[in-house]
């Protein structure tokens, strides 16, 4: 499994880096791996979780995940 750095995975995910490394503290970004001192993701984990933001409304009690999940 190939794996990129955070700069990339930031890119590709349209956020910033900071962003990344807040969401990795607060355990509500994309899986991560950790090699030796280095962060990395895998770009299967990016679309995954991706794919799970999909939303259908702004407000949590609104959305319809499962039409969220079918439109994917």
């Amino acid at each position: 499994m190939s794996s990129i750095k955070s700069q990339e995975a930031a890119d590709f995910l349209g956020v910033s880096v900071s962003w990344l490394n807040k969401s990795r503290m607060k355990g509500t970004g994309p899986v991560y791996l950790k090699i030796g001192g280095a962060v990395r993701y895998a770009l299967p984990d990016l679309e995954v979780w991706l794919a799970g933001q999909r939303r259908t409304a702004v407000y949590s009690h609104a959305n319809d995940n499962q039409r969220a999940r079918r439109a994917a």
